[in-house]
């Protein structure tokens, strides 16, 4: 199984997720379910390259807030809707839900947004994170992770919660898998730094999504 890790670089970086240091935790995470792994940090260009990849893995911040770089071309746009089509599967990581803005499927693919001024999240600490249920229909364990926890995010479509925390006394999703087209969509907010990537249940949780999804 190939997958892709398209990494924040350029105006999909921002000051404050160091995308240099999670895309590796990621890839060895990968390589270790299984996957034969490669990084691109051009986003846009990475949607032009995914003829043959089983798992497209975003890991990038919102291009709208960023400084510089060009509206995404035709080509990356195109090649992003083909891969959806024919049913590639997709892990989207933490910022991802605000990211590839200029991609209309997206947000109808990921089936959930952060919505500026809106959208939120309290200080990073210590998470429980309450595990649900997954797909895949094995053994789940609840964990902790030092991380932030993503709330009032937008809802698009219906979706299968497979993880949560609370913030303030309400559950908020932490994890979620969808299908979108023919394609199987995983999205996971957790992994705001590599600190994240210390949890060993967090580890497991992005495995099994990224199994799922080219299950």
């Amino acid at each position: 199984m190939k997958a892709l890790i398209a990494s924040g670089s350029g105006h999909y970086a921002d000051p404050w997720h160091p995308f240099p240091e999670t895309t590796p935790e990621l890839s060895a995470i990968l390589t270790d379910a299984g996957f034969d792994v490669s990084v691109d940090d051009d986003v846009d260009r990475a949607m032009t390259h995914l003829e043959g990849v089983d798992l497209l893995v975003v890991n990038a911040g919102d291009p709208w807030r960023g400084e510089g770089g060009q509206p995404a071309s035709a080509a990356s746009i195109d090649g992003f809707t083909q891969a959806l089509d024919r049913g590639i599967g997709m892990l989207a990581l933490h910022c991802a839900v605000a990211s590839m803005r200029d991609y209309p499927h997206w947000a109808a693919a990921v089936g959930g947004m952060w919505v500026p001024e809106l959208s939120w999240h309290p200080p990073i600490g210590d998470v429980r994170v309450r595990m649900l249920s997954l797909p895949d229909g094995g053994e789940v364990h609840d964990f902790d992770v030092y991380d932030e926890r993503y709330s009032r995010l937008q809802a698009i479509g219906e979706r299968h919660v497979v993880a949560e925390f609370d913030v303030d006394g309400e559950r908020m999703p932490a994890a979620w898998v969808r299908t979108h087209a023919a394609s199987r969509v995983a999205v996971d907010v957790l992994g705001h730094d590599a600190r994240s990537y210390s949890s060993t249940g967090h580890r497991d949780l992005v495995a099994r999504l990224a199994r799922w999804s080219t299950a």
